[in-house]
């Protein structure tokens, strides 16, 4: 027993050696992290605007001005909710989310889309992947005192993804 688990570990570590290896061998200027995004992964926030708005998500998360995953997001939406909706654009199957941009059209919210399911889901505080998160400003109660801390970098975000939205909407 004891020699089966030694020998698992050691074709463990060449495996690892050869992942090393390989990876040595690409270019330095490779990303490194590669993502498989969904074709309808449109708008897609550029890296220095993600950043902006996982750090949003963040902040909002400690506030619990937050709504996580595809069902709390539609509630809020269909109640007629304003904020800013954050899509992963590497969800599989599509259909899942397939309809949040259009309710998001529907209300006037803002939406975008980022490239990782697992950054969005560190972000607003949660261990597993989230799907979609919707940043409501002041929460449910309009609480604007917990809201100070990321206001002015909610309104930064908001307003930069409404401009990438009414881009989007006009050239079709």
């Amino acid at each position: 027993m004891a020699k089966e688990r030694k020998e698992k570990k050691e074709k463990k570590a060449e495996k690892a050696q050869k992942v090393v290896a390989a990876d040595s061998d690409m270019e330095v200027d490779a990303p490194a992290k590669i993502v498989d995004v969904s074709p309808i992964a449109a708008p897609m926030a550029a890296d220095k605007l993600t950043k902006k708005l996982l750090k949003t998500v963040k902040k909002a998360a400690k506030a619990k001005h937050v709504k996580r995953g595809v069902k709390e997001v539609v509630k809020g939406l269909r109640k007629g909710e304003k904020g800013l909706v954050l899509i992963a654009g590497d969800i599989s199957p599509i259909d899942v989310i397939s309809h949040v941009p259009v309710l998001c059209e529907e209300n006037d919210v803002p939406y975008v889309f980022l490239p990782s399911k697992e950054d969005l889901g560190t972000a607003g505080s949660t261990k597993r992947p989230t799907s979609c998160v919707m940043v409501v400003l002041g929460g449910k109660k309009k609480d604007m005192d917990g809201a100070k801390d990321y206001k002015e970098l909610y309104d930064e975000c908001f307003s930069k993804v409404k401009e990438m939205d009414e881009a989007i909407t006009y050239s079709n």
